[in-house]
């Protein structure tokens, strides 16, 4: 990012924008721009960098709504259109997909929100996931706009892999670079006793990629943990125990409080971020308050992941480059 001055408090200018740091690693504040403008292309680079710079951008205060979300996410690239959206998305908007809490399961597969929250985060890390990581192409970035809000609670957070990366030995680094993991659709969940029509429904749609354990940003060369707690299957080439143990530490590694940056959304809050470079974790200190939270996602397409010896990921089951 090209920088017009930085301040003492590490705030950049760059096309008009300011860019303020709210971590140490991971996140930044944007202000000094109304994302539903018909912004110039300086202004865009400037965005672009930022993200690339902090993983995770976020502005405030924006009154985008659905075609202006869609006019913006497309300034950075090709949209993701998923051919099955919850209901609550809008029709005429196939890029947008509406996230409502309570409304997503809603009584399907014979449980409600609640119970599939808990099957889902049964471990502490298992809901640190990074959109659509069990394709062969994940998403390069997501952009999530915030319409209702619960008063208090809610909050999301997410973490750098390139510094988690980093943080490890040189022993390790190297170790790892050469290994590669398979990321598959529903590992993440614990299975109801019994008959359960959500597994049932997993092996149906089944979606699964070898991945590298660590990847190469395409844009800023840096090396990326490719690791995350809801899609990692097993280490390729390590016995179970093995895998388990590695998989058990590279999670801690990437979700250390210090790799982390966690945002308190209110109605018009804008969060984009860098899919290839982030893990998230959704909030669930909400499930029990009687608040909604209705939240707007698009997603720019991404490439297939390239490892630190030029492999591409291998699709397993379940997904081709470009088709969703």
């Amino acid at each position: 990012m090209t920088r017009d001055r930085a301040t003492a408090e590490g705030t950049e200018r760059a096309a008009g924008i300011e860019v303020k740091p709210v971590a140490g690693h991971i996140g930044a504040e944007i202000t000094g721009v109304d994302l539903a403008a018909r912004l110039d292309d300086a202004v865009i680079a400037a965005i672009r960098a930022a993200v690339l710079r902090w993983k995770v951008v976020f502005f405030r205060d924006q009154r985008l709504d659905h075609a202006g979300h869609v006019a913006f996410a497309r300034r950075f690239g090709s949209l993701v259109v998923l051919p099955r959206r919850g209901k609550a998305s809008p029709p005429d908007f196939p890029e947008v997909e509406t996230t409502a809490d309570r409304l997503e399961l809603g009584g399907r597969f014979g449980m409600d929100h609640d119970e599939w929250l808990r099957r889902r985060r049964h471990t502490l890390l298992r809901g640190w996931h990074c959109d659509h990581g069990a394709r062969v192409d994940p998403p390069a970035a997501t952009i999530l706009r915030a319409e209702t809000v619960p008063p208090y609670g809610g909050d999301t957070t997410w973490s750098n892999l390139a510094a988690a990366y980093a943080g490890l030995s040189a022993p390790m680094r190297e170790f790892v670079s050469g290994l590669r993991a398979e990321h598959r659709l529903g590992v993440g969940y614990q299975p109801r006793p019994g008959d359960d029509a959500y597994v049932r429904h997993l092996l149906d749609h089944q979606v699964a990629t070898l991945h590298p354990l660590v990847r190469v940003h395409p844009e800023t060369g840096e090396r990326i943990l490719c690791v995350n707690g809801y899609y990692v299957e097993q280490i390729a080439d390590l016995s179970r125990a093995e895998s388990q143990a590695l998989l058990d530490l590279l999670l801690d590694q990437a979700v250390r409080p210090e790799y982390t940056v966690r945002f308190r959304w209110e109605p018009g809050s804008v969060a984009f971020w860098d899919n290839r470079a982030t893990i998230h974790l959704a909030p669930s200190d909400n499930a029990h308050l009687d608040h909604p939270r209705i939240m707007h996602r698009v997603m720019v397409a991404g490439e297939v992941p390239v490892g630190v010896d030029g492999k591409e990921s291998e699709p397993i089951v379940g997904s081709e480059t470009g088709r969703w």
